[in-house]
């Protein structure tokens, strides 16, 4: 942390102006003011909630509304002494910050010089050129790369590829006007959004992850241990292993092809058909390895795993993009099959992630649907929405997030959240309210936190600094890439700079130290939840 969180937390960016706008307050209450930052003229003034404690954040905290304040401008937030940060009421608040966010994955490209034009202070060369070993058969070599690196690390990931790719996919299909405006990318044609052109970078790479032999897709590639922390990715040159084939893997790349096959098709009929054939050459593997197959790391591999023991939500997933895309009624078939089992299907994570097929299944109107299980997928969905208002109606911060969500990766989480409460939100009349709660996580993670921090590298008046990124340490630049979304809270305190906020509570346990890989790491799939939910705001402003 840059220094001592103050009283009064804020959305540090700043708010829609139509929208509900709350500040949060911990150790004080009473009147405040909404002070108009050049001329310091007060805009309102007001009185705050009477003070509960909040058990999550540890602390005394009131809520000052001041939803009356819609003229356009910067403000801060005054009461006694003291002061918020600086904040905008603007129409659209979020632009900027939705380009970062998105810009955040050309930053993670593997495999190219990321060029001064693009990448600014940040450039580094190109990286992990060679071919890549199969474990077990080390006779056998393939070329590997490209694809964005997975997180602070360099290895990548096909599961968590494709749950990154999958929220990307959701917002161009359900709110394309987010993305009108260029990042800028070294492929910005002013023809295909530039959202599509960074996906089909990562695709590409996913595509030479195929086993040719087979269909299957190897579950991850890295080298055997993670480099130091200060390695920059050009000088990473041990051996790189691809591990060996999963079904997660398979059936998540499956689905992410599907989905690819579909939204390409208008932009390049044959890159569409590519990813077609892939998709269906790996549920083909699917079909003949139908029982359950976890992955476990390989006794020499030491990098991240992404173990995931239940592929039933994978498969679920797959065949419900197979039959959006196609129309094939065996694919109908098979979701349904999947859909009988006991499994979560409202999930948008890497390992679970069964909301991804239950959503394609509620956006399908493309093919019949059975009507019986349509309702009772959207009935779901809505009960989990419901869920997470009645959650946000209690926590001191608005959040949904329970005790046990404070994990590692918790914002994942948060911005996850926010999806499922905006695509209910397509679904109800609740419109608004799913909205409104889905803004309330917004305003959590740019600031309106316990810790008052802008847990977004480059945004807000106290960003992250130092998250665990080899590349923001190993550059000699001193402000850290933009663009990434931090790790946040993680009451487990797994790694040695946060074991000093043992027994804290769940939402202080969080630390902006480059070491804290448990709190402060980024990752892909960290950021496009955050693109997802605010392509909502974008678009609607249109």
């Amino acid at each position: 942390m840059n220094s001592q969180p103050r009283y009064i937390t804020v959305n540090q960016i700043g708010y829609p102006k139509d929208a509900k706008k709350v500040a949060v307050f911990s150790e004080q209450n009473g009147q405040f003011q909404v002070v108009y930052e050049p001329t310091g003229e007060v805009a309102f003034e007001g009185t705050t909630s009477e003070p509960f404690f909040d058990e999550l954040s540890g602390t005394y905290v009131c809520h000052a509304d001041f939803t009356m304040v819609n003229e356009e401008g910067p403000y801060y937030i005054k009461c006694n002494e003291s002061t918020s940060a600086t904040f905008t009421i603007t129409k659209s608040p979020y632009n900027e910050l939705h380009t970062s966010l998105l810009k955040g994955l050309y930053f993670l490209r593997c495999g190219m010089d990321l060029e001064e034009e693009f990448a600014g202070p940040w450039k580094h060369e190109k990286c992990h050129l060679t071919e890549a070993i199969v474990y077990g058969e080390e006779n056998l070599r393939i070329e590997t790369s490209g694809g964005w690196h997975d997180a602070g690390d360099y290895g990548k990931y096909i599961g968590p590829g494709a749950k990154a790719l999958a929220d990307l996919f959701l917002a161009y299909e359900l709110y394309p006007k987010a993305f009108q405006d260029s990042t800028p990318i070294p492929e910005t044609d002013a023809i295909t959004p530039d959202v599509l052109h960074e996906c089909r970078y990562e695709l590409e790479w996913m595509l030479k992850m195929q086993d040719v032999r087979s269909g299957g897709v190897y579950h991850k590639l890295t080298t055997l241990e993670f480099p130091g922390l200060d390695v920059m990715p050009e000088d990473d040159r041990d051996d790189l292993y691809l591990s060996p084939i999963s079904a997660t893997a398979t059936a998540s790349f499956s689905a992410v092809m599907a989905m690819a096959g579909r939204i390409y098709r208008s932009f390049d009929q044959a890159f569409s058909k590519k990813c077609l054939h892939a998709a269906v050459y790996a549920w083909d593997w699917l079909q003949q390895h139908p029982e359950i197959s976890g992955f476990k790391n390989p006794p020499s591999i030491k990098t991240g795993e992404y173990g995931d023991g239940q592929d039933m939500d994978e498969r679920y997933w797959a065949a419900a993009e197979l039959y959006r895309t196609t129309g094939e009624i065996t694919y109908h078939e098979w979701f349904q099959t999947y859909a009988s089992q006991s499994f979560p299907k409202y999930e948008f994570g890497w390992a679970d992630n069964g909301g991804y097929g239950t959503i394609s299944y509620l956006l399908n109107k493309e093919h019949p649907v059975i009507d019986e299980l349509y309702m009772e997928l959207k009935t779901g969905m809505l009960r989990e929405a419901d869920k997470l208002v009645c959650e946000g109606k209690t926590d001191g911060y608005l959040l949904s997030l329970k005790e046990e969500e404070y994990i590692w990766g918790s914002n994942m989480i948060v911005m996850n959240h926010a999806m499922i409460l905006i695509l209910a939100a397509h679904f109800s009349e609740k419109e608004e309210i799913f909205s409104s709660v889905a803004l309330d996580h917004v305003h959590y993670l740019l600031g309106r936190n316990v810790l008052d921090i802008c847990y977004v590298t480059g945004f807000g008046d106290r960003p992250v600094m130092n998250p665990h990124h080899r590349p923001s340490i190993g550059d000699n630049v001193n402000e850290p890439v933009p663009g990434f979304v931090s790790g946040g809270p993680n009451k487990g305190v797994q790694d040695e700079a946060v074991k000093h906020l043992i027994g804290l509570p769940p939402a202080q346990c969080f630390l902006d130290h480059m070491d804290s890989y448990s709190t402060n790491e980024i990752t892909i799939y960290w950021n496009t939840p955050a693109v997802f939910v605010l392509s909502n705001w974008i678009h609607r402003d249109f």
